[in-house]
């Protein structure tokens, strides 16, 4: 069956930086678009990142752009999401998600931003 397992979150300073991965299995990873979302407290999940299957190509939200990355290793089964010059409100849940054929989760990672 379908497997993500998120790792990486953790309590950082603002400006800081942490890298989440999300390991994937039960499925073929390289045809899979595969996404980040979050979730903050009393707010609806937004999309964060996304990277194409065969193209790698990346889209990012507004709020992230410029400070997050979205890459992905094949080889590895492997997606992870690069988080530079973290803000306190980047504190949240992260989900890693999956389109194939169907529309899969991880359980999250908690990113927490604080001084």
């Amino acid at each position: 069956q379908v497997q993500l397992v998120e790792s990486g979150g953790g309590l950082v300073q603002p400006g800081g930086s942490l890298r989440l991965s999300c390991a994937a299995s039960g499925f073929t990873f390289s045809r899979a678009v595969m996404r980040w979302y979050r979730q903050a407290p009393g707010k609806e999940r937004e999309l964060v990142a996304r990277i194409a299957s065969t193209t790698g190509l990346t889209d990012y939200a507004d709020s992230v752009k410029g400070r997050f990355t979205i890459s992905r290793d094949n080889a590895k089964n492997t997606v992870y999401l690069q988080m530079n010059s973290l803000k306190p409100e980047d504190t949240a849940v992260y989900y890693c998600n999956a389109l194939i054929s169907g529309n899969y989760w991880g359980q999250g990672t908690q990113v927490t931003v604080s001084s």
